[in-house]
């Protein structure tokens, strides 16, 4: 029997919207436990249905024969940074419970390992699933920067505004957004940032060794991010120094000829 592999627009487009629906019951559970207020209601509505439209357009233009395996435990994930966003916006008013906050985010850390297990268990690797699981570990990291910058200064920040200012930079050096090449230092200061960011904002630590860790994920970071504009910018170079070689060659074979 021949199997279906075309794009089911409507079965994927359920996947998502039980996405939202988890989403929204997930701020219910907060809101009758911790007592949400409007700001964490809002803030995690706002951030259900972004996602939810994100989402959506990006499947809608690639057609994907399946949400697949691996999506939807990042979907999971992303369920889990709303909560941890509409606890990081409620505490501008009240400081949210520890144990909460500690074990959302410790849930959601723990999934951006699991992911890509599946994806390469199931074969069902895509760009759009590595650009999805990417997006929601740097939309963490900006939360918990935020976070962790009301009781050590803004200058937390640039942990989370990193990468945001990396794509942002790209736009107007279009040479950034060539690929990089595969780095276990870049995933493991990476992996670093969340583990920092938690540790910082639980309250587990002395403040001296809290301010310590945290400078030292944005450290890391700098270094991390300096290395790969380095690289970029060096191979653009290259790529620049053999087109103008190629067009001399180019030239002196005109000449030659006539």
């Amino acid at each position: 029997m021949a199997l279906n592999n075309t794009y089911d627009a409507r079965l994927v487009q359920q996947e998502t919207a039980v996405g939202a629906g988890v989403q929204i019951l997930l701020l219910a559970l907060l809101g009758t436990a911790i007592g949400l207020g409007p700001a964490g209601w809002l803030t995690g509505l706002a951030f259900a249905g972004a996602t939810w439209a994100v989402l959506s357009r990006a499947l809608h233009r690639t057609r994907p024969r399946s949400f697949g395996p691996a999506n939807r435990v990042t979907l999971g994930r992303a369920t889990l940074v709303g909560g941890v966003t509409a606890l990081v916006a409620d505490s501008f008013e009240s400081s949210p419970p520890v144990t909460v906050f500690v074990g959302l985010t410790a849930v959601a850390l723990i999934l951006d390992g699991v992911d890509g297990k599946v994806a390469r268990a199931t074969n069902t690797s895509t760009p759009l699933g590595a650009r999805f699981d990417m997006e929601v570990d740097a939309f963490l990291i900006l939360v918990l920067s935020v976070y962790v910058s009301m009781q050590q200064g803004p200058w937390v920040l640039l942990i989370g505004g990193m990468r945001y200012g990396f794509v942002a930079a790209a736009r107007v050096h279009p040479w950034l957004n060539a690929p990089l090449p595969p780095s276990m230092a870049r995933k493991t200061v990476a992996a670093m940032q969340g583990i920092c960011l938690l540790l910082a904002a639980s309250d587990y630590l002395p403040a001296p060794a809290s301010l310590g860790v945290t400078a030292l994920a944005l450290a890391s970071l700098t270094w991390s991010f300096g290395r790969d504009v380095r690289w970029l910018h060096r191979t653009s170079r290259v790529q620049e120094g053999e087109v103008e070689e190629m067009l001399e060659l180019e030239a002196e074979r005109e000449t030659v000829a006539s």
